[in-house]
């Protein structure tokens, strides 16, 4: 991990295992389009967004509600000069308990300012993690791309183009 790397944190008064748990339930807080398995070791799932991003997840290290790592194997985005920016980075989340609280940060290791899908990257992921996922976590019910919608303004205006 360097210094660059995207990273938010949020705080949230549930157990560790509540969250690991929906981290791990990917569909209820990135896509319901997910095709494949999201919580074991060594699985992986296939994440597609209308013809603009593609991508292919493999977990590779996953420690019960303390750290799970995602490893792209394939990318694929519509609005970039390399359209496999992404591949060979590793979306991390690690969960730590302090003062009766849970923290989960997120790390998308590989994912720095020079990229060409920064800033889109970096807001999306800020609002899967912050408000998808967090809801998930704490409501129960995240708010993940639908069948057939977007979930970020960036996505929207991408899909427009």
């Amino acid at each position: 991990m360097s210094a660059q790397d995207f990273t938010t944190t949020l705080i949230v008064d549930q157990s560790p295992e509540e969250v690991f748990n929906a981290v791990t339930n990917v569909r209820g807080w990135w896509s319901e389009q997910i095709e494949g398995h999201t919580a074991q070791l060594n699985d992986e799932f296939d994440y597609h967004y209308e013809d603009v991003h593609r991508c292919k997840v493999k977990l590779i290290e996953v420690i019960p509600n303390q750290k799970i790592v995602w490893l792209v194997e394939k990318n694929y985005f519509k609005f970039t000069q390399d359209e496999t920016e992404w591949t060979g980075t590793k979306p991390t989340f690690e969960i730590s308990e302090k003062d009766g609280k849970t923290a989960l940060r997120f790390t998308h290791v590989g994912l720095v300012p020079d990229d060409e899908c920064y800033d889109i990257c970096r807001d999306s992921w800020t609002n899967y993690i912050q408000n998808s996922l967090k809801k998930l976590i704490t409501t129960g019910k995240g708010q993940p791309n639908g069948k057939d919608k977007p979930q970020t303004e960036n996505e929207k205006q991408l899909s427009a183009k």
